[in-house]
């Protein structure tokens, strides 16, 4: 099977490149940036392509699924909707120019739930209300798959907690805490951080790649797939398992900025019980895990 994984030189993309191989797929990658270590590499920019030349390039590859993994995280009102809205809304239309037969797995992200209610998981049919730009670009990037799915596009969309391991990058506090700590560490001081006591679903970058994975190979998707660890830890319980899998015994300081992107969401969970039954997946690793996947490249 022939998958061609869009934004493969990001975290995520990286994960989901690997874990294909690995699985024995036929892999093309594309993206902005190159990937040196992808022979397969087409250099597509969805914010600026057009769907007819985007379409074209589709029919060409014959790909039997897509993933696109290719999403900002960061910038302004422009730069996320450039990418998280029009760069999906050109995937769709480019993919119904081309015909049927392809499957488009999208990764959302939970930010798109916005706030919750403190022990209560989300399910995929709560309203979303995103409180950020980033969370009210990814939306309208899902609402545009979904309403594709009316016209006959099979895309569904997984939308992926906090993710974890190696390759993240500092615009979330995993990839933040761990840059800290290694910078703590070598100036023998304190790991500043902003607050800690947000509680969030942390799951395995791998987690992530199998459960797309099962989504390009499920007989049939549901609009929108929660994917996390099923399970709400505090960002404290995160740098603990940072500090114990480094070894380090520095101070921790929680008085440093925190992310404006997440200050609005106290506590969140994922439900993650129809892409457990539609997927016949489940997170294989848990936090240790992921975090010394993490810090073994960080």
């Amino acid at each position: 099977m022939r998958v061609l994984v869009i934004g493969a030189g990001g975290f995520l993309g990286a994960h989901v490149r690997r874990a294909a191989l690995d699985a024995g797929f036929d892999v093309v990658t594309a993206g902005r940036s190159p990937v040196a270590s992808s022979p397969r590499h087409l250099r597509i920019d969805l914010g600026a392509v057009t769907a007819s030349a985007l379409a074209e390039l589709i029919a060409r590859l014959e790909p039997r699924a897509i993933v696109n993994c290719a999403g900002a995280t960061e910038g302004d009102a422009r730069a996320l909707t450039t990418t998280n809205v029009d760069g999906v809304t050109t995937l769709v239309r480019a993919l119904m120019l081309a015909g049927g037969g392809i499957r488009l797995v999208h990764l959302g992200s939970a930010a798109e739930y916005g706030p919750g209610r403190t022990g209560v998981p989300v399910t995929e049919w709560m309203p979303p209300h995103p409180i950020g730009e980033y969370g009210l670009t990814k939306l309208l990037g899902t609402q545009m798959i979904v309403r594709a799915r009316v016209d006959g596009l099979d895309g569904a969309v997984l939308r992926v907690f906090n993710p974890v391991g190696a390759g993240a990058g500092r615009g979330g506090l995993p990839g933040r805490a761990a840059a800290a700590l290694r910078a703590a560490v070598a100036d023998r001081g304190d790991l500043r951080l902003g607050p800690l006591d947000a509680v969030r679903d942390f799951v395995d970058a791998r987690d992530v790649a199998d459960a797309v994975l099962a989504a390009v190979t499920a007989d049939w998707l549901p609009p929108v797939l929660n994917v996390g660890s099923g399970r709400g830890l505090s960002c404290r319980d995160l740098v603990k398992e940072l500090l114990a899998v480094s070894g380090a015994s520095c101070a921790v300081r929680e008085d440093d900025g925190g992310s404006t992107r997440s200050a609005g969401v106290s506590w969140q969970q994922a439900d993650i019980t129809l892409a457990t039954t539609v997927l016949d997946w489940r997170p294989r690793r848990d936090l240790a895990d992921a975090v010394a996947d993490l810090w073994s490249s960080s």
